[in-house]
């Protein structure tokens, strides 16, 4: 049986789900014992029907499609998909290494608001973090002589890329992540799942930006 919940943040929403459902559930048998039951079978039965919904039927659909994508002959494009971490050293050092002249280079930043955000709804304030790295990081990428545009993209990095490659088209994919245990994106194993849907070269970047800070020389 496939686990429905499929992200951290179904996972959050599940929770809150069933919070506010016991929370129904408790008061309706403080009005009445049976009002209780009653609002019990309901929770019940709509999370049987929910899950049911969730579960895929035997040959119903066929594996998502690899995307590819195109671009004009002669020219070389790198599409760049990092959050925190555009800014980080060991990515621009990367970008660099990958380009060529005459590159061109898109950088994707998804607004990714944490959980506490994303409950609180304060999605322009992460939208605005994520314009603000964004761009200084176009900016030291243009200081460079490199041809560079960025964008914030959607919360979900698969979805960011596929939007990014709808219009922009890429030879190549370079994404960024925090090191092991400190990446949420690694944990939702981003890399082998951009590898499985992306029928482009991928080239996943670490970046300590606690170890690059401490390293820093200062004034």
């Amino acid at each position: 049986m496939r686990n429905p919940l499929r992200s951290e943040a179904e996972a959050f929403r599940f929770l809150i789900a069933v919070i506010v459902g016991a929370l129904v559930i408790i008061g309706a048998a403080y009005v009445n014992t049976w009002l209780g039951v009653a609002a019990a079978v309901l929770a019940a039965v709509g999370g049987i029907a929910w899950w049911l919904k969730q579960e895929p039927v035997p040959g119903a659909a066929d594996p998502p499609r690899r995307i590819t994508s195109e671009t004009p002959d002669g020219v070389h494009r790198v599409l760049v998909v990092a959050n925190e971490t555009v800014g980080g050293e060991a990515l621009l050092s990367t970008i660099e290494r990958v380009a060529r002249p005459g590159t061109e280079l898109l950088v994707v930043a998804p607004a990714m608001p944490s959980q506490v955000r994303h409950w609180a709804s304060d999605v322009d304030g992460a939208r605005a973090e994520a314009e603000n790295r964004l761009q200084a990081s176009v900016s030291r990428l243009e200081a460079t002589g490199l041809e560079v545009r960025g964008e914030i993209g959607d919360d979900d990095p698969l979805v960011a890329i596929a939007d990014a490659l709808r219009t922009f088209g890429a030879d190549e994919i370079v994404i960024s992540t925090h090191p092991a245990g400190r990446s949420h994106w690694l944990e939702q194993d981003l890399i082998g799942k951009a590898e499985a849907r992306f029928a482009l070269p991928i080239t996943h970047v670490v970046v300590d930006l606690a170890a690059e800070h401490s390293a820093a020389p200062r004034a």
